[in-house]
């Protein structure tokens, strides 16, 4: 019985896991964004914009690195 129990909950596990570092992800990037009017270049594009577009595409790329490191490892059942 008590693995058939594991397989379900490592599965909402990660789940889980994967839509809270996503919701966290988009979030903070768009209240960063938006608070600082970094989102959308309004005078033209700046420093700030360039350095904020090239954090929001580096921690995309870490938070699909670390989904895909979550979601790698293979279920009991096959």
């Amino acid at each position: 019985m008590p693995y058939e129990q594991d397989d379900p909950r490592d599965f909402l596990k990660r789940i889980g896991w994967t839509i809270s570092l996503g919701f966290l992800w988009l979030m903070s990037t768009f209240a960063i964004g938006m608070y600082n009017d970094l989102m959308v270049p309004v005078k033209g594009i700046h420093l700030a914009n360039i350095i904020f577009y090239c954090w929001m595409i580096g921690s995309l790329i870490a938070l699909v690195w670390v989904n895909i490191r979550i979601w790698k490892k293979k279920f009991p059942h096959g």
